[in-house]
């Protein structure tokens, strides 16, 4: 059976939209008119209006619903019901028609005989490589339900990391954009004002005064054409580093800024140990996991160190060392590594390696915050010192030359 979508009328003349199953479209037509809807529009579930829906379910499942699915699908699996019940179940549970036409695009594979990794391959941008391979490995080794429970943990921790740093970053962001608000409205709506006490003085005013005086000149006639230029380097920024020769200038260039190197390297290493972590605990060669893990990498200097991981190693050496050779990979990790592959536990200490760097970057992610925010505080204080100096020294200036 097939996954089809449809838009229908209901007897009140509201457009309802959906997903069925069926052998064809007059089996759907059919069974939406015994349903009491009279049928307006009926296509396969992967096209719409001319496009793949596929790209748009591609472009549309959240990290968050991939791991809500895969949690229920791992629960219906470990109670041993078929595979192609499984999927109908969560079909039938979730509420929105991408998903669901999704899941039953994947069930109708499943039910034809193909393996759910194959299934799933037809959506390679919501079920990425490491996904894939997982669930090859599971279904392989008979062990698919463990594996989709791992797979889901794993989505749900880095979803809960990666919350963790935003919500760390929100408060000092939205101090800054205070901040800045603040000193533009003084220079725009405060600043002129105060010019227009000292517009029919013929005295030489101070220094600090003019200055504050051409700024806010500047702001008011300058200001828009500022933002839209910086808008527009912005847009040209992203165009140019869509090249890839230009963002790999651009990624080495960030490893050498000191402190950003730092807390790059510290992602991306961290998200290596974990992904490397799950794909040998679920079965997958380490080569292949090392190919796989090294994918996952933003940096584009860091992905071809960890080819160069992964070329070492397939020539016999050991990971600890292709690691430390790489000179990319922390430390401490490098060590862990090591000891790893001494005891025979080498998953469990990259996830133990994983879980030390996400800490360690929330630490240092949380000093960096709590130093950024008093910073923002003595800014505001000395801008609005400097506009109070620029209006009293002319006050003070005046009084001098009176008495």
């Amino acid at each position: 059976m097939t996954a089809y979508r449809y838009r229908a009328l209901n007897t009140e003349g509201k457009l309802v939209k959906g997903v069925l199953e069926g052998d064809s479209e007059r089996q759907i037509r059919a069974n939406l008119r015994s349903q009491a809807l009279r049928p307006v529009e009926v296509g396969l579930a992967t096209q719409s209006s001319g496009a793949g829906l596929g790209r748009f379910l591609q472009t549309r499942v959240s990290p968050s619903e991939l791991s809500l699915i895969t949690r229920q699908l791992a629960t219906l699996v470990l109670a041993n019901l078929p595979l192609d019940e499984c999927l109908q179940a969560v079909a039938q549970q979730t509420r929105k028609a991408r998903l669901k036409g999704l899941l039953l695009q994947v069930r109708s594979r499943v039910a034809e005989g193909h393996s759910l990794a194959y299934a799933m391959g037809e959506f390679p941008q919501i079920f990425n490589e490491m996904y894939r391979a997982m669930v090859t490995a599971g279904e392989h080794a008979g062990f698919l339900g463990p594996v989709l429970e791992q797979l889901a943990d794993y989505g749900e921790q880095r979803q809960y990391t990666q919350q963790k740093m935003k919500m760390a970053m929100i408060y000092p962001f939205i101090l800054l954009g205070v901040a800045i608000t603040v000193v533009v409205a003084m220079m725009v709506f405060v600043v002129p004002e105060l010019v227009g006490i000292f517009a029919h003085t013929n005295a030489e005013l101070p220094a600090l005064t003019r200055g504050l005086i051409a700024s806010s000149d500047f702001v008011l006639n300058y200001g828009l054409v500022v933002l839209l230029a910086l808008i527009a380097l912005v847009v040209l920024a992203r165009q140019l580093l869509k090249n890839e020769s230009r963002r790999r200038r651009w990624h080495q260039l960030l490893l050498k800024v000191p402190g950003v190197a730092a807390v790059l390297t510290a992602v991306d290493t961290a998200r290596f140990a974990s992904t490397l972590s799950i794909l040998m605990a679920s079965g997958v060669p380490l080569l292949e996991s090392l190919r796989i893990a090294g994918a996952v990498l933003s940096n584009l200097i860091l992905r071809e160190s960890s080819v160069e991981v992964a070329e070492r190693v397939q020539e016999g050496s050991s990971l600890h060392r292709a690691l430390e050779r790489s000179g990319h990979f922390p430390p401490m990790m490098v060590h862990m590594v090591a000891s790893g592959e001494a005891s025979g536990e080498l998953e469990a200490m990259l996830e133990r390696s994983a879980n030390n760097q996400e800490r360690e970057l929330e630490m240092a992610l949380g000093t960096m915050m709590a130093i950024f925010e008093p910073l923002m505080v003595v800014f505001m204080g000395v801008m609005v010192l400097l506009v109070v100096l620029a209006v009293l020294l002319p006050i003070f200036k005046l009084n001098t030359m009176v008495n």
